[in-house]
């Protein structure tokens, strides 16, 4: 017997066999049968291929560069300032709080650099309310048992307080300021580059253009459509601006197509007006020597406005490739089944 089956086994390897088909004759089972198909089909045409493009290869790692330049002149005349003319060089590191002359020198009496003898004011160890470093001596004034450490920093201290309105934008011409953004994208695995600027051999379109429905090829921006002037705390505390530009592009179509598309809105605590967080300010200094050969410097806090420029984008092109129609083919024959 385990001979026998042995050999009807290896024999049953060479049958050919054919599938028996049963049709039934109910209209409610056909009209399902054929709803189930035609639901499959709208599927596949429909989501995958029209809405989801699933014929298409997608590349997202987009390579960008962003140059920026701001331009425009404006003019104030007030109490505070006199007659003053406001240039980029005053929009772009404005000045606002200023300390000027300050100069190498020991401080007594700074906060958080309390202490009992010498060996609480480690030489060298940085005191941020007193602006500097310990230089190892601890200071007392008469009988009191305790005192402050001595800091070596820039004096005098910097001034606290926040300047006046004016002094930071002259809103009423800052409007007409104009924002140059260049943006250079590159998708390198379909190695497709393009620019927001349009091709031209006109000198003159960057000076005269300006961004709208009908230059929307011009990367010069009026500063006054970028910033809600209406925002009470911007021109008191600054803030910052997030320009974002999207590039998403479908190259199976024409090249001219492919546009960017801009958006704009505030990033820094837009919600909380009264926020500590919002606004924006940065420091910087200005330093020279006098005839004496000693250090001085200027020290500046900054009130203005920053912009981010995010770019983020894709782009599609259909990729026929064996594999993929083998699949394709196969998922549509197995639901139809």
């Amino acid at each position: 017997m385990g001979q026998v089956a042995w050999k009807e086994l290896c024999l049953s390897l060479f049958d050919y066999k054919t599938e028996k088909y049963v049709i039934a004759k109910n209209k409610k089972v056909g009209i399902l049968y054929r709803a189930v198909q035609l639901f499959i089909l709208a599927y596949i045409v429909g989501w995958v291929f029209m809405v989801k493009k699933g014929y298409q290869d997608v590349d997202t790692s987009i390579q960008s560069s962003v140059i920026t330049k701001l331009k425009g002149v404006a003019f104030t005349n007030t109490s505070e300032l006199s007659q003053k003319v406001w240039d980029v060089a005053d929009y772009v590191i404005p000045s606002q709080v200023q300390t000027p002359t300050q100069f190498y020198a020991v401080l007594p009496s700074i906060p958080d650099a309390l202490c009992y003898r010498d060996g609480d004011c480690a030489s060298g160890e940085a005191v941020i309310a007193g602006n500097g470093v310990k230089t190892g001596r601890c200071l007392k004034a008469g009988a009191n048992k305790s005192g402050t450490c001595e800091i070596l920093a820039w004096c005098p201290v910097e001034k606290r307080g926040r300047p006046k309105l004016v002094v930071i934008f002259p809103t009423s011409n800052a409007e007409n300021f104009t924002v140059y953004i260049k943006n250079s994208i590159c998708f390198p695995r379909f190695h497709f580059c393009k620019t927001n600027v349009l091709e031209t051999k006109d000198d003159t379109y960057l000076k005269t253009c300006r961004y709208g429905p009908e230059h929307p090829y011009c990367p010069i921006f009026l500063l006054g459509n970028l910033i809600h002037w209406k925002c009470a705390s911007l021109p008191l505390k600054g803030g910052v601006i997030g320009i974002q530009i999207s590039w998403n592009c479908d190259l199976d179509k024409a090249a001219s197509q492919c546009n960017p598309q801009y958006s704009f809105s505030r990033l820094d605590s837009r919600l909380t007006e009264k926020s500590v967080s919002s606004g924006y300010n940065f420091r910087f200094a200005k330093y020279y020597r006098d005839a004496a050969d000693v250090d001085f410097r200027t020290l500046i806090k900054a009130y203005g406005i920053r912009f981010d420029v995010i770019v983020n984008g894709k782009v599609m092109r259909a990729q026929w490739e064996a594999p993929r129609i083998s699949q394709l083919c196969v998922l549509s024959v197995g639901l139809a089944l």
